[in-house]
């Protein structure tokens, strides 16, 4: 049986999985070293068939509403690929090294998206 994980990403964030099938694996931050025995799909939030971010991923049995859920090495292309589908706003990028994180581009905004739009200035 396999579950189907929704996200607040998808293939606006990555687009890589939808367009040639690249494959990533998943896992819960807070549970590293734990068993991984439920299999899941993971699924971006965007209404299209091809918005799976990982296509069979493992995970411990407690994932619930609200983890974090993460998906390493996604690639270097990864964040200059994604777009604004759907007119959403991109996520920040965050680099993670010996369990200290930084970021280093910021989330952007709904005024991000508008400032390009001549209608609104």
């Amino acid at each position: 049986m396999r579950t189907y994980v929704s996200v607040d990403g998808g293939m606006s964030d990555n687009p890589r999985p939808v367009l040639y099938g690249s494959g990533y694996e998943a896992f819960l931050p807070r549970a590293t070293n734990a068993d991984r025995p439920r299999h899941i799909r993971v699924v971006g939030k965007h209404c299209e068939s091809g918005d799976v971010v990982v296509w069979d991923g493992t995970v411990p049995e407690d994932l619930g509403v609200g983890d974090i859920l993460a998906t390493p090495v996604t690639g270097a292309y990864g964040h200059s690929m994604g777009s604004n589908y759907n007119m959403v706003v991109r996520p920040p990028v965050v680099f993670v090294t010996d369990g200290e994180a930084r970021q280093v581009i910021r989330r952007e905004t709904y005024d991000d998206l508008l400032a390009r739009d001549l209608s609104v200035q």
